[in-house]
C-alpha cells in the first residue's frame, strides 16, 4: 500500500514528465495548456535541472505566457560543440524566413502604436505584405497557394495560430520575439535588401533565419 508521501512523489513526477515531454515537442503556451503550464511553473527549477543534463536550457516568459527549450552552446578550445544537439536547428525555406521577418517587423510596429496585446492578421494582408517583394506580374493563384503553404508551416512551428472558425485569420504569437530578436530586427532593412536581390525565382528556395 502506497503512503501519502509516495503518492505525492508519483504525482509530482508525472507532472514534471508531462511538462518535459510537451516542451520537447515544441513551444508550450499557457493559454493552450493551462494544466501543463501550472506544472511547469510549480516545478520550474526541477525541470530546468533535468533538461540541462540533456544539453538544453529552459526558457520561460511569464509575462507573455510561453516556454520552450533551447540547446546549450558549449564549445571546446577548437570551437567544436561539446554537447550533441538534441533540438536541431531548423533550415527554413526562403518563403518561411521572409514571412517570419515581416511578421516580426509588423509585431514591433503594432506594439509601438496600439494598446492591444494581440496582433491579428488575415491571409489577404499577408499576400499584400509579400507581393511587394515579388516580380511584377507574378501569378496570383500560384502566389496564394505558396502563401497558404508558408502559413501552414509557420502555424506548425508555433509562431502563429489560426483563430477558431476563421481559417484565413491568424494571431501572431509573441514567442516570435525570442527567435527573431532585437539585434536581428535592427538589421532588418539590410536583410530585406538581400531578399530583394535574391527574390527572382527563389520563392521556393532555402534560407536560414
Amino acid at each position: 500500500m502506497s503512503t501519502y508521501g509516495g503518492d505525492a512523489e508519483f504525482l509530482e513526477g508525472n507532472e514534471i514528465s508531462g511538462a518535459i515531454v510537451t516542451l520537447l515537442k515544441g513551444i508550450l503556451y499557457r493559454e493552450d495548456n493551462p494544466a501543463i503550464w501550472r506544472s511547469l511553473w510549480e516545478h520550474q527549477a526541477d525541470i530546468s535541472d533535468y533538461v540541462s543534463v540533456m544539453g538544453l536550457a529552459l526558457m520561460v516568459d511569464e509575462a507573455e505566457g510561453y516556454a520552450y527549450l533551447r540547446s546549450l552552446e558549449k564549445e571546446d578550445e577548437g570551437g567544436v560543440s561539446t554537447i550533441p544537439r538534441l533540438i536541431s536547428r531548423r533550415q527554413l525555406s526562403y518563403s518561411v524566413s521572409l514571412l517570419l521577418a515581416l511578421l516580426r517587423k509588423k509585431l514591433a510596429e503594432f506594439d509601438a502604436g496600439v494598446s492591444d496585446t494581440r496582433l491579428i492578421i488575415t491571409r489577404e494582408e499577408v499576400v499584400e505584405m509579400i507581393r511587394i517583394f515579388l516580380p511584377h506580374g507574378s501569378n496570383d493563384v500560384k502566389l496564394i497557394d505558396q502563401i497558404d503553404t508558408t502559413l501552414n508551416k509557420i502555424v506548425d512551428l508555433g509562431f502563429i495560430r489560426r483563430l477558431r472558425g476563421q481559417g484565413n485569420t491568424f494571431e501572431v504569437r509573441r514567442v516570435i520575439k525570442s527567435f527573431v530578436d532585437a539585434q536581428w530586427l535592427t538589421e532588418f532593412d539590410e536583410r530585406l535588401a538581400e531578399y530583394e536581390q535574391q527574390i527572382a525565382g527563389k520563392w521556393d528556395g532555402a534560407n536560414d533565419v
